[in-house]
């Protein structure tokens, strides 16, 4: 009775192994064929970079740093508290009432006191005070003129927090730079990949035509090994194709934080290009909205702020404030409420101030002339950008006509050669020229592809 219900619990268990294995198997397979297109890529890069993260901290601490500088426009509270306990009263003196009679008192005073008295008012009588007491007192203090010290000081915190923002976007420009190139390093390797694949199934096609001449002695061994050798080269092109996009892989993995080395991407087709160009921007108005300048513009502005604060801390600074004071230093509790005001004026500050105003003045002059150069610098990166782009497109062109030609060029040669007119070693030739002009394509596509987005960046698209 049990053996039937043993050899139904093995096939079970047997079943269910194989059931998991073919469930691993479809898993991976998933995994493995995961697409992820280039916005993908760029949208997992930007938010898993740790240049991406370090810049977002940064504006979160310009934030702190700005409503750090706005707490300054609200008075200032302090609380002092204070217990001391000498070894003798702080204030002494001797006070002799004898001496500080009037003449008149000390003629009737003989008449009203009795003697004891008299003799006690003629010796010196010494008083101790404040030996031991306790002082509180709560202030606050408003300033009221600070050589604009404050408001400068705030609104160099604002452009604190513009610059971090726009040293934000610097990154996210460099991060999706990165990311495109290594995606268009990776769609080339794949599209060669792909003619590789082509190329393999045309020498095959051509082996196989070349050993039924062999064997029907129409045709010499020679060309047989010769087909043999290219395929041989084919096989070595594969396996550094496949290293190489295995390493990329592995960048762009690690860069866009990605958990799944084997994956695909999706570049649409190579060919698939517009005819026209992108629209030429004007440069001198795009400069305007490009991060570079809008950073050189900060740099301008935050120099002359610091020229300011630098020119009220040498000015004169008014507060006004109100306390409420206590204090047992006379052996009873005494406490009042004052209010009051200060100015202060730095005389002596004047002599190396006005070299520091002079110096920061200097600082804002360069900061102004640096703008300038750096516009121009700009200027030719989008000129120089533009002229890549047509360059790059150019060649496109020009690698789309070569696939064509030598598409023609290899069919000629492969009727040639089965009419006898031709030797192997030309249809080889041809046969390589084809899989030449295949790859040159895709390496003038994905550098069109990569000069597009460096003109969007130049010109601060």
């Amino acid at each position: 009775m049990k053996r039937p219900f043993a050899a139904h619990c093995s096939v079970s268990f047997n079943t269910l192994r194989l059931l998991a294995i073919a469930l691993c198997s479809v898993c991976c397979n998933f995994i493995a064929a995961q697409t992820y297109t280039l916005q993908q890529l760029k949208d997992s890069a930007l938010h898993n970079n740790i240049a991406i993260r370090n810049a977002r901290l940064d504006i979160e601490a310009a934030q702190q740093q700005r409503k750090e500088a706005f707490t300054k426009y609200f008075p200032n509270v302090s609380a002092t508290g204070l217990w001391f306990n000498a070894n003798k009263g702080m204030a002494q003196t001797t006070v002799n009432p004898s001496e500080a009679m009037p003449p008149a008192l000390a003629t009737t005073l003989p008449q009203m006191l009795p003697p004891d008295m008299l003799a006690a008012l003629a010796s010196p009588i010494n008083i101790s005070m404040m030996k031991n007491g306790t002082i509180a007192s709560l202030m606050a203090m408003q300033p009221v003129f600070a050589g604009g010290q404050i408001i400068n000081g705030n609104k160099l915190a604002k452009v604190g927090e513009d610059v971090s923002q726009l040293q934000l976007q610097l990154s996210e420009n460099e991060v999706e730079k990165t990311v495109e190139q290594y995606f268009w390093q990776l769609a080339t390797l794949q599209e060669k990949m792909k003619t590789i694949d082509a190329v393999d199934t045309l020498l095959a096609d051509i082996h196989k035509d070349v050993d039924v001449a062999v064997r029907a002695g129409v045709a010499m061994r020679n060309d047989l090994l010769q087909v043999q050798l290219r395929q041989n080269e084919v096989e070595s092109q594969r396996l550094k194709l496949q290293n190489a996009m295995s390493i990329l892989r592995l960048l762009i993995a690690q860069y866009c934080g990605l958990h799944n080395e084997q994956f695909q991407i999706e570049s649409g087709g190579f060919r698939d290009v517009s005819s026209s160009l992108p629209i030429k921007q004007d440069h001198s108005l795009a400069l305007l909205g490009t991060t570079e300048y809008q950073l050189l513009d900060k740099q301008v502005e935050a120099t002359r702020l610091q020229e300011k604060i630098t020119l009220g801390q040498n000015l004169p600074t008014v507060a006004v404030g109100a306390g409420y004071n206590y204090h047992n230093m006379l052996e009873n509790d005494h406490t009042f409420a004052m209010l009051f005001a200060t100015v202060s004026i730095p005389i002596s500050d004047w002599w190396g101030g006005s070299h520091a105003i002079k110096r920061k003045k200097i600082e804002h002059q360069k900061a102004i002339d640096q703008q300038n150069d750096k516009a121009q610098q700009l200027q030719i990166r989008m000129q120089n950008a533009w002229n890549n782009v047509v360059e790059a497109r150019q060649q496109l062109d020009i690698a789309k006509r070569s696939i064509e030609q030598a598409e023609e060029n290899l069919r000629l040669n492969r009727n040639f050669y089965h009419a006898g007119t031709a030797k192997m070693s030309d249809l080889l030739e041809a046969q390589l020229l084809y899989q030449q002009s295949l790859d040159r394509h895709a390496d003038t596509y994905a550098q069109y592809q990569c000069m597009l987005l460096e003109y969007r960046q130049a010109t601060g698209q």
